[in-house]
Formats: structure tokens, C-alpha cells, sequence
């Protein structure tokens, strides 16, 4: 099968403006590393001690099974007691451990390295393979420059987060799809650390008929599941199922992490005053809206772009549970929304569009509102309007040709 990704020579060059604006957020992203570092704000504060970020549940979790302990990284107090030991000093609320058993492989290579280091050094390690799909999305090397200055790159950085790896392996998986399937699944099968993310394509990839990635990528995570088992024992997954209810509680019913951290309809509903039985009757609509919209666009003859660009996007959609660094996933469909643009060219206001929903998650960060769940719908509806377009002008011309045929004369 031949490839719907292939290199974009771009004859129509990229659009000034949006060449200048990826540019300038691709040199602010990368100004403001060192500057925050210098000025006190990332790594250490102005006193030399460890300032706690996200990063710091990863080095615990890693350091309880590098001591023969995997399955205390799931208890609330106990990993908490690591990372206070660790930084000297108490703080104020938790940083949980609640992925899967697999994800302790990551955080043992990383509790190796001493903190600072190792959370310098996952982000800068995970932001390879996450430019290079980026690279492969938007089809030229001027993936990078958009992946370099897409706005949560900075987040996602300071917190030590794994949204640049989340990015990697969901882009990856729908940008090899189409010429290698089995290595597409296995990225879907790695992808499996984050749960929340296995919900759509599973469905997608049964409406589409990807029967090879849909297996690979189900190997991928029971073989996963099995070695976890092996090195990490039954009490690390019976951990992990125990402690979920609490998480659940904490993030959904009391917002520990509070709400408007929730980039989603859920968390949206929850920061305005809404109940949680409210939140959720919103989010399921929701839900069962991206559901439908996306196995309907998987069985379609759409445009592959296309479709990868909406299961990337309904993903974000599907969960409520989805931070800022999470967003680091709607830079896929950006991508692939700015491929189809330097392939056919850009629609009325589009360039806009994106400049606004990059915007909104800039602005996230002052205004304490789940902002980004508005980049999110922006972005869904330019890819809707791309795929209504065509089916509009079909439309119309199945409707002109009997119109022409009747005619006289013609």
C-alpha cells in the first residue's frame, strides 16, 4: 500500500505569516527554558532546593522499585514519604502514581539519574522522537519548526510531563499506518501507559478494517502487561486496580488537582459550578457524539489525513481526564491540518482558526479556565469543514449532471 503521507514538496511555499509566527513561538519555547532556569523558576529555587514539579511522581515511583517495593508507588502516603525525603522538605497536595504497571520500567531507567537531571534529560530525550513525528506529519522539515513552537512544548517541559512521549506514540501510530502496520500497533501497544487513550481506536481501527494494527497493537500490550507481571509481581497490578476508585475520587469528585486543570466538557462543567452528575451527562454526550462521528469518518473513503487528524483530535474529546501537558496531542492534528493546507491549499480563515486555538491555550495559564477543551473544538471543526467540503461539492455535481443531460442540445 502506498503511502498517504508522503514527503509535501509544497509548491505553493509556505504561508508567510504562519512561517513567522512558528518561528517566533519556536525561539520564545526555547528562550524561555533557560530563562526560567536562571531566574529561579525551574529545577531549583533561589535557595538550591529542588522546586517540585509533575516529574517528581515518576522518580519516586522509579525509586520504590528500584528498592523491591513496585506496587508501594500506587500508595498515596507512602510515595508521597519518598518525594518529601527526596526534596527535604513537605508541600502542599500529592503527586500520585496511577499509570499501569508497564510505565515502571520508564521511572527505574529515570530514579537512576539524580532528579534534576533525569528531569532535564526525559524531556529533552522524549522531544526527539516527538519532532520526528512531527516531521512525518506535516511532511517536510518544517514539521519541527511547528512542532518546536507548538505552545504546551514549554508546560509540558517545566512539569517533566510525558506529553511529548504520549504525542510520539499517538502520532506515530496514525502516521505509519498506512505502510507499516505492524509497527503502527506497536506504538499503539506502548501507548497503553495512558488508558484514557485506548478507548477510540480500537473502534476506528475495526471500522477501517486494520486488522494488522489492531493485532499488533494488542500483542504489543499483553506482552507489555506480562513482562510488568513478571518483573513487577501480582501486587503492582492488584495495586494499581485498588487505588484507582481514590484517583477517581480525588480528580472527578473532590478536584483535587481542581478543575479547571481539566482541559475537557467534564472539567469545563465542574469549573463553572457545575454538579459532577451534570459534568458527566455532558461529558457522555460528548463522548458518544466523537464515537459515532469518527467510526462513521473511519468507514468513509475521506481523505486518510483526514481521519487521522479527527481520531487524534476525538481522542482528546473522548476523556475527561486531560491536563495541559495532554495537549500536547493537538499538535498531531495541527500537523497534519497544515500538511493539508501546503497540499491543496488553505481555506478562507483557517490559518486564523489555528492561530486562535494555539491562543487560547497561551492564554490557559492566566485565566485558570479549561481553555484548551476551546482549541480542541476549533480544531475539530476545521477538520470537519475540510471533510463536509468535498461532500458538498459532490453533492452538487451529482445533482448538475442529470440537470445537463435533460437539456436540449446538450
Amino acid at each position: 500500500m502506498s503511502s498517504p503521507l508522503p514527503p509535501v514538496a509544497s509548491p505553493r511555499g509556505i504561508p508567510l505569516p504562519l512561517e513567522k509566527a512558528c518561528l517566533l513561538l519556536a525561539a520564545f519555547n526555547a528562550a524561555m527554558i533557560p530563562a526560567m532556569y536562571f531566574g529561579h523558576a525551574w529545577l531549583f529555587d533561589a535557595d538550591g532546593h529542588f522546586i517540585h514539579t509533575d516529574y517528581i511522581n515518576v522518580w519516586a515511583a522509579g525509586k520504590l522499585a528500584l528498592e523491591g517495593h513496585p506496587a508501594l508507588a500506587w500508595d498515596w502516603p507512602i510515595h508521597k514519604q519518598v518525594q518529601v525525603e527526596m526534596l527535604g522538605r513537605d508541600y502542599v497536595g500529592d503527586y500520585a502514581w496511577h499509570y499501569p504497571p508497564p510505565f515502571l520500567f520508564i521511572a527505574m531507567l529515570l530514579a537512576h539519574v539524580p532528579y534534576a537531571a533525569g528531569l532535564a534529560g526525559w524531556a529533552a530525550a522524549s522531544f526527539v522522537p516527538y519532532l520526528a513525528m512531527m516531521r512525518a506529519a506535516v511532511g517536510q522539515r518544517f514539521g519541527l519548526i511547528v512542532g518546536a513552537a507548538f505552545p504546551v512544548v514549554l508546560a509540558n517541559t517545566m512539569a517533566g510531563q510525558n506529553g511529548f512521549l504520549t504525542a510520539a506514540l499517538l502520532g506515530g501510530t496514525l502516521v505509519l499506518m498506512p505502510t507499516r502496520p505492524v509497527l503502527s500497533g506497536i506504538c499503539l501497544g506502548f501507548l497503553s501507559y495512558k488508558p484514557q487513550y485506548g478507548l477510540l481506536f480500537p473502534l476506528a481501527l475495526i471500522a477501517a478494517a486494520q486488522w494488522r494494527v489492531f493485532i499488533a497493537a494488542g500483542v504489543t500490550t499483553a506482552t507489555l502487561a506480562l513482562i510488568s507481571w513478571i518483573a513487577f509481581g501480582t501486587e503492582s497490578w492488584q495495586a494499581f486496580f485498588h487505588w484507582m476508585p481514590m484517583f477517581s475520587q480525588a480528580f472527578f469528585t473532590e478536584g483535587r488537582a481542581t478543575f479547571f486543570k481539566l482541559q475537557s466538557v467534564f472539567g469545563l462543567v465542574r469549573t463553572l459550578g457545575g454538579s459532577e452528575q451534570l459534568a458527566w451527562a455532558f461529558q457522555w454526550v460528548m463522548s458518544g457524539t466523537v464515537v459515532v462521528g469518527v467510526v462513521w469518518l473511519w468507514r468513509s473513503r475521506a481523505e486518510y489525513t483526514l481521519k487521522a487528524a479527527s481520531l487524534a483530535t476525538g481522542t482528546l474529546l473522548l476523556t475527561p481526564y486531560l491536563f495541559l501537558y495532554d495537549m500536547m496531542v493537538l499538535a498531531i492534528p495541527v500537523a497534519l491540518l497544515i500538511r493539508a493546507g501546503l497540499e491543496s491549499g488553505f481555506r478562507r480563515g483557517e490559518l486564523l482558526a489555528l492561530a486562535g486555538a494555539m491562543g487560547l491555550l497561551i492564554a490557559f495559564p492566566f485565566l485558570q479556565i479549561p481553555l484548551g477543551l476551546g482549541s480542541s473544538l476549533i480544531v475539530a471543526a476545521l477538520i470537519v469543514r475540510r471533510i463536509m467540503n468535498p461532500l458538498v461539492e459532490q453533492r452538487l455535481m451529482t445533482q448538475e449532471v442529470p440537470a445537463l443531460v435533460s437539456q436540449p442540445g446538450h
